[in-house]
C-alpha cells in the first residue's frame, strides 16, 4: 500500500455496496421483511409486509450489519471461485454443519437487538421459511452458507426492533435511543 492519503470510511457508499449486493446474490429487502412478517404478525395483529420494510432498513444502515454482510457475501463468493485454501474450501462449498462461523459472524448481527434477537434467529435458522428455503437449496452452483444466516439475522434484528420500538411506544418513550 503506497498511497499516502488517509484512509477515511466513505458509509454512504458501503451502504449502496450492502444492499447491490444483497440484490445481486438475490436477497430483496422485500424478502427479508417477508421474514420479519412471519416472525412477527403473531404480535401484531393487522401487520402488513411493508410494515416491516422499515425496520429492515434500519438494521440494514447500521455499519456493523453492513460489515458482516460484506463479509458474509465474499466469503461465499470466493467458495464459489474455489479460492478458499484446502479444508475450508469444502467445509464452506458444502455447508458443514460443524463449520459454525457462518452462525458467529450472523450472531454479531442479531447482537446489536438483545437477547430477543437471539431467539428470533435461533428460531428463522431453524424453520428456514421464505427465502431462506432458496438460500439453502444447495442444487445450483451458487453457495450461500454465510448469506442464509445473514439474511435470517437482518430478519431477527428486524423483527427484535420492532419488539423493542412497540414497547418503547406502550410507555410513551417517543426520543432516541428507540432501538
Amino acid at each position: 500500500m503506497t498511497d499516502t492519503k488517509p484512509y477515511i470510511l466513505d458509509s454512504s457508499k458501503i451502504a449502496k455496496i450492502t444492499s447491490e449486493l444483497l440484490e445481486k446474490r438475490g436477497v430483496t429487502k422485500l424478502a427479508i421483511a417477508e421474514l420479519v412478517h412471519f416472525l412477527q404478525k403473531e404480535y401484531f395483529p393487522g401487520l402488513k409486509t411493508e410494515d416491516c420494510l422499515v425496520h429492515v432498513d434500519a438494521v440494514l444502515s447500521k455499519r456493523e450489519v453492513q460489515n458482516a454482510v460484506l463479509t458474509g457475501i465474499q466469503l461465499d463468493i470466493l467458495a464459489e471461485e474455489r479460492k478458499l485454501l484446502p479444508g475450508l474450501q469444502e467445509m464452506i462449498e458444502h455447508d458443514e454443519s460443524l463449520y459454525g462461523c457462518d452462525e458467529i459472524l450472523a450472531l454479531s448481527i442479531v447482537n446489536v437487538y438483545g437477547s430477543i434477537g437471539f431467539t428470533n434467529f435461533g428460531y428463522v435458522d431453524k424453520l428456514k421459511p421464505g427465502i431462506l428455503v432458496h438460500l439453502n437449496d444447495k442444487k445450483d452452483k451458487d453457495i450461500h452458507t454465510f448469506l442464509d444466516d445473514i439474511v435470517g439475522a437482518i430478519a431477527a434484528s428486524a423483527a427484535s426492533r420492532m419488539a423493542h420500538r412497540r414497547q418503547a411506544e406502550i410507555e410513551g418513550v417517543t426520543t432516541p435511543p428507540l432501538d
